[in-house]
């Protein structure tokens, strides 16, 4: 008796002792990590240096949370939020030591969204105002990594490598046939006769409206590719429009006898073309720093303005959600929680709404939207939208005093729907039944246990509809539009921030710097600059920073690539992750078909 007592308090002590080390050493970990993070580590920055800016890296309009899992993840996916990429290129414009930025493609696959690349675009333009180069090079140009980089002075491409320029599609994916083989009923209740996004679930394919909306929404993003890229490069929007047409994807010789793309080489070769400008005499390479790096370096006269007159940016980036959601999605109370702490901090002068979200929850949508009108009694809030801002999304941006967007920006929608599923047949076709006892006719009225009446979907149907003339009121009351005008405009039509802004749906072309500078003006800070961006959500903590930066190898890169099969495979995993976000509490929805992707 005694050996086993002897033994479980031997293992008692050990497991508390594991505990209390394991504890002590997180808690200095955490400690060492804080302290390691406040030491000045700007790197420094030599006379003539490049500044780079490496096209694999996402740009988003927040920073995504960091987790333990990333941490010590061999996986790399810098993020660096759009505003440090401005305020980065910002700088470099100013800094007599930066005389190139250096646009590297070598390891990038895709792009940030073309609305964001705008706004880059709209930066670096004013880079090469001030007599100052942009050398880019990449080896698998595709169309939204040129409509960046097509602005360079020189655009090198490998020997090897190709350029893309076959046009916009999307590809939605249809569901009903997997549903019908499984035996998962879907019934859906909508307004508006363009909200595609219940169409996977009940069609096979796209319906004419749905058809039309997506033809006229693609050929107003391909047409500011086309003149956009045109006037960089000096073709004609014809000439590219020809090229999309007869050839898709051009051969590096191609790209190069059509005007394209400057020169042909390695990209040793456009280190040595970097290392001529810069007139470095060193061996190995030439005088450059980072942009996640430069982010940090400071610069005479660009010092961050510190002042008591706040000016609130606050960023919905993601699925529209009841309840708190997830960091990456805007949850209807925590963001309704920050904006009434924002509306009461008497130093906040102004607020800019930025918006990147397809929609969601029209409930969610609703509660965030009535904190930012209490903002608006007392104080101007300016809306920014980003890539997309649309239907829950737009619902929000009613909010605003003064609406901007660029021309590539995905908006409107303005439509509701709801999706009730049903597993009577796939239960019964595997011998489960279900039997009731109820006291009123519609007890049961939310179970999924069989579809629908005609009645009860008469119910669903009547909220929905009454949801959308809540929307309509909203959109016309906001914009000062007529009912019927925003009647004609709406049944979930999705629009392009150039054709929005002739609707009235949105006021002024820009950026998030345009609502910021809006922002200033309708503040009265505009006179000694004397106010303080300040950004919300709070952003992650420095010692996570440290720590990943530390153990990450910045010198090993390398390219993942998914076969078209598995591609499909991570779509499908991804629609279903966005059906398990369905959450308003009355079923009610306003978002963008789940699975939109521009290629």
């Amino acid at each position: 008796m005694n050996f086993f007592k002897q033994t479980f308090a031997s293992l008692i002590g050990t497991l508390a002792g594991l505990f209390l080390f394991v504890t002590l050493g997180t808690s200095s970990l955490v400690l060492l990590l804080i302290g390691l993070a406040a030491i000045d580590s700007s790197p420094t920055v030599k006379d003539k240096s490049v500044l780079v800016l490496d096209l694999a890296t996402q740009i988003r309009d927040t920073e995504p949370p960091l987790t333990l899992t990333d941490i010590f993840s061999e996986e790399d996916e810098t993020v660096i939020p759009l505003r440090q990429v401005l305020q980065a290129i910002k700088k470099a414009t100013k800094d007599d030591r930066i005389q190139t930025i250096f646009l590297d493609g070598s390891n990038a696959s895709g792009g940030s969204g073309y609305a964001t690349f705008s706004e880059i675009r709209e930066a670096l333009m004013k880079f090469r105002e001030a007599g100052k180069k942009i050398i880019a090079y990449d080896v698998t140009l595709s169309e939204q990594e040129y409509y960046l980089s097509s602005l360079a002075d020189t655009v090198m491409v490998h020997p090897m490598g190709q350029m893309e320029l076959n046009g916009l599609a999307v590809e939605p994916l249809f569901w009903t046939g997997a549903l019908e083989k499984y035996g998962i009923g879907a019934q859906v209740i909508r307004v508006g006769s363009y909200k595609g996004a219940v169409e996977p679930f009940i069609r096979t394919d796209l319906s004419p409206e749905n058809r039309q909306q997506l033809k006229v929404l693609l050929d107003d993003l391909w047409g500011d590719f086309l003149s956009t890229v045109g006037e960089s490069r000096q073709v004609s929007p014809q000439t590219l429009q020809q090229i999309a047409n007869t050839q898709g994807v051009l051969t590096s010789k191609e790209a190069l006898k059509a005007g394209l793309v400057d020169e042909i080489g390695y990209r040793d070769q456009a280190i040595a073309k970097l290392k001529e400008l810069t007139k470095t005499t060193e061996e190995k390479s030439f005088p450059q720093v980072s942009l996640s790096n430069y982010i940090n370096v400071p610069v005479k006269g660009f010092a961050d303005q510190v002042s008591s007159n706040k000016i609130a940016v606050v960023y919905l980036e993601g699925a529209i959600v009841d309840g708190s959601g997830t960091l990456q999605q805007v949850g209807g109370s925590r963001f309704s929680k920050l904006l009434r702490k924002i509306r009461q901090d008497e130093a906040t002068k102004a607020v800019i709404i930025r918006i990147n979200s397809p929609g969601g929850s029209a409930t969610a949508s609703d509660i965030i939207l009535r904190e930012i009108q209490l903002i608006q009694e007392t104080k101007p809030v300016i809306i920014s939208m980003g890539n997309v801002a649309a239907s829950g999304g737009y619902w929000i941006a009613t909010g605003g005093q003064h609406i901007f967007a660029q021309a590539n920006t995905l908006t409107g929608s303005i439509g509701v729907f709801g999706i009730l599923f049903n597993i009577q047949k796939l239960a019964n076709n595997n011998g489960l039944t279900w039997d009731t006892v109820k006291t009123a006719k519609f007890a049961d009225l939310g179970t999924a246990t069989r579809p629908k009446t005609d009645q009860e979907l008469g119910i669903y149907q009547g909220s929905v509809k009454q949801v959308y003339n809540l929307f309509l009121e909203k959109v016309a009351q906001s914009r000062n539009l007529s009912l019927e005008k925003v009647s004609q405009i709406a049944q979930g039509r999705v629009w392009s921030g150039e054709d929005a802004k002739n609707l009235g749906l949105v006021d002024s072309m820009g950026g998030l710097d345009a609502a910021i500078n809006y922002a200033v003006g309708q503040a009265n800070l505009g006179v000694g600059q004397d106010w303080q961006l300040q950004e919300y959500p709070e952003k992650r903590g420095l010692g996570a920073l440290f720590l990943k930066n530390t153990l990450e190898d910045s010198s090993i890169k390398s390219v993942t690539s998914v076969d078209p099969l598995t591609a499909e495979f991570l779509k499908f995993k991804k629609d279903l992750a966005i059906l398990g976000s369905l959450n308003d509490p009355k079923g009610i929805y306003s978002r963008l078909p789940f699975n939109w992707e521009l290629r």
